[in-house]
């Protein structure tokens, strides 16, 4: 046969392998693609609302602390001011409470105030499980779950660490009081960073993709009890966690780690990643709080003793704009725009001169209602809450970390503050700013007049 012959016979063979190889080569490629949707489906953008729930605080855009770079905000004004609206211009610019221990802060328009502080405000902590060194005979080693904050270094990522406060709302249409939602007084969700999967390039690849197209979310969550429901308590044993030099019992929340948040927290370049203990979660359990005493106001002058979660030492944080703008002028040069945000204070006030608060011994705020074109102040229609301003506020090197990356900087604020904040005699070798507070309330009546904080 004519070699010719069979090249014209061989043809329509390859054609057909090209017909087929072509539609075979191009579901190959796709696989991935079809195998990663397929992994992914669960956290593809679905509505996270709790049933029965609102969400707590204000949106992004919303920021009391959107003008905080404003110049005006460096310099005090009389006290007795009002601001062209009538208001008082020695007011509170801002409230935030932060749900878990050294993560992201929640930003409020109101706030009820407790014997703990504001409502939520460190109601969790994260806590790793340490093995100490061998110890004695008269000192056995022993085992401890440790409260872990900012402070430590390998976790600055925690400021990442987003939460969302959803409570119950009767207003609401899907609104039960058989919802899991409500039984345990609301919900918590946490969002974190969503890590690429390192240990495969492909599957980093194509989140990447899905993240840009808006398919997946930049965040990953799960959602925890704001308390344990009274039916499953048995879920959450009672546990003794290490506080600073306290070791109260608190609720275990270890079922609702996901693997995620552990991949988050030891991602490759991440200090954290080196070997560590396993990590938890706690919340505070409602019969162990813990006891303030060093300067803080006695049982004799409250009629109780103040308590606090899992706060450093006292209830409440109170930073004045102004003195945190002094700070942010001597360290320009190494921090563009210091945000307040850094040094994660409950009530951020504007008006006074800097570092007036210093000398400050009691507090009075007060909530005014009607209009705040009314400048005479009708004092039947204030209420006000005493507070003691206890002591200065020490600080260590957490406000470094910048709360919108989580990157610690070497060096400041922290340097500055010693250069020149060195003040308190308590204790010369840490800089003093800001004013640890403690309320002069014990308890809130279910009905008005509700102890607040308004803006």
């Amino acid at each position: 046969m004519p070699l010719g012959s069979t090249t014209n016979m061989l043809n329509p063979v390859h054609h057909a392998i090209n017909l087929i190889s072509i539609p075979a080569i191009c579901w190959l490629s796709l696989l991935p693609i079809i195998v990663f949707l397929a992994h992914q489906l669960p956290h593809f953008k679905t509505s996270l609302r709790p049933k029965g729930c609102r969400r707590l605080g204000l949106a992004a855009d919303q920021s009391n602390l959107r003008d905080e770079f404003d110049p005006k905000y460096s310099h005090g004004v009389p006290e007795s001011s009002v601001d062209v609206d009538g208001r008082p211009s020695w007011r509170i610019k801002s409230l935030f409470t932060y749900p878990i221990k050294s993560c992201a802060g929640i930003e409020l328009d109101v706030s009820d105030v407790e014997r703990t502080g504001l409502t939520h405000d460190r109601q969790f902590c994260f806590a790793e499980y340490i093995s100490p060194s061998p110890g004695t005979v008269s000192s056995p080693a022993h085992t401890q779950w440790t409260m872990r904050t900012m402070r430590d270094g390998q976790f600055s990522r925690m400021a990442l660490i987003r939460p969302e406060i959803w409570i119950p709302d009767p207003t609401a249409s899907d609104y039960s009081s058989d919802l899991e939602e409500v039984k345990s007084h609301g919900v918590m969700i946490i969002y974190y960073p969503r890590v690429p999967s390192w240990r495969n390039g492909l599957l980093a690849y194509l989140e990447h993709i899905a993240i840009t197209l808006g398919l997946l979310h930049a965040e990953q969550s799960f959602r925890v009890p704001l308390s344990p429901p009274s039916d499953l308590l048995s879920n959450y044993p009672s546990t003794r966690v290490k506080v600073w030099k306290d070791s109260p019992f608190a609720y275990d929340y270890a079922q609702h780690i996901p693997p995620s948040l552990l991949d988050f927290l030891c991602a490759p370049g991440n200090e954290s990643s080196s070997s560590r203990g396993p990590l938890t979660l706690f919340r505070v359990h409602p019969s162990y709080h813990r006891e303030i005493f060093r300067c803080a106001p006695r049982k004799e002058t409250l009629g109780f003793q103040p308590i606090t979660g899992f706060a450093d030492a006292y209830p409440l944080h109170l930073l004045n704009l102004a003195s945190v703008r002094d700070v942010a002028a001597r360290c320009a040069l190494s921090i563009a725009h210091l945000s307040i945000r850094r040094f994660r204070a409950n009530i951020i006030i504007q008006g006074p001169k800097a570092f007036a608060e210093d000398h400050w011994k009691r507090i009075q705020i007060y909530s005014r209602s009607g209009s705040y074109k009314n400048k005479e102040v009708d004092k039947d229609a204030v209420r006000g809450i005493e507070i003691y301003a206890s002591c200065r506020t020490m600080r260590c090197k957490l406000p470094n970390v910048d709360p919108d990356t989580g990157i610690r900087h070497l060096n400041e604020p922290d340097q500055t503050l010693r250069s020149y904040r060195r003040i308190d005699p308590g204790d010369w070798n840490y800089a003093a700013l800001g004013m640890q507070l403690v309320p002069a309330v014990q308890s809130i009546p279910p009905s008005p007049p509700t102890p607040t904080l308004v803006l």
